[in-house]
């Protein structure tokens, strides 16, 4: 077993692991958040996040035809320049101090914004590529602590924004993201031949995550997934700062 992982780990893993697929899924995002923080529960959760980075690449793959049609490049690629920016910095800070104080900081953030979002209040124009750019920045530097995608979840919840352009550009962007910062992992001794074997024990469980909250997406009027995405964001802030806390 990777990671020398006993077989209740792994079992509780695999769990988490079909729940977090399930909601990227239907959202979007989260994958990661959800994972690391269920698995900090049982282990030590920094030799896996390569492993979920890998994954969210995979799971792309299984979307890219059903979201081609959606996806907002501009952002995309703005996004990714800022956090190209970040990440060979945050990486190296991340390995010296411990993720969990960038957990509760990015925690507290992604909290405040989601109860602002709660409210109805929104962003009444499109944000210039600056404006992303610095968002991008920013989830480079969560990035290394494997929650890049949550402040550029708020930040998009934000904007006025069909729900197929959200999942879809939020997905694109997070493949981008990870794909950016797994050599730095990589660099940093964090990707091993127990990444390779974690990911491919995970790929039919994150299969069949991907198709149940696909479906589920289908079915979901737009009031009804921001709604979901800003609980979603509130939940993860939350277990984020239990985590980081305790």
């Amino acid at each position: 077993m990777p990671f020398d992982l006993g077989p209740g780990t792994a079992a509780f893993l695999a769990v988490s692991l079909l729940g977090a697929a399930y909601v990227r899924g239907y959202s979007g995002f989260g994958f990661s958040a959800i994972f690391i923080a269920s698995a900090a529960l049982v282990t030590n959760p920094l030799p896996l996040i390569p492993v979920v980075f890998a994954c969210e690449i995979a799971m792309t793959a299984l979307q890219a035809r059903g979201i081609r049609g959606h996806i907002d490049w501009r952002r995309v690629f703005a996004m990714l320049g800022g956090a190209a920016i970040a990440l060979p910095f945050s990486v190296s800070f991340i390995l010296s101090v411990g993720s969990d104080t960038a957990r509760l900081a990015v925690s507290l953030i992604v909290l405040i914004m989601s109860l602002i979002l709660l409210t109805g209040w929104t962003l009444q124009r499109r944000i210039a590529a600056p404006g992303h750019i610095g968002v991008g920045v920013v989830s480079g530097v969560c990035n290394s602590a494997g929650v890049g995608g949550l402040p550029v979840a708020a930040f998009m919840t934000a904007q006025p924004m069909a729900a197929a352009t959200f999942r879809a550009t939020m997905i694109v962007y997070l493949t981008g993201l990870d794909s950016i910062t797994l050599p730095f992992l990589w660099h940093g001794g964090l990707v091993t031949l127990d990444t390779l074997n974690g990911l491919a024990i995970a790929f039919p469980i994150l299969g069949l995550g991907i198709w149940l909250g696909s479906r589920r997406f289908n079915a979901t009027s737009p009031d009804g997934f921001r709604r979901f995405a800003i609980i979603l964001l509130l939940a993860l802030a939350t277990l984020g700062l239990i985590r980081a806390l305790v």
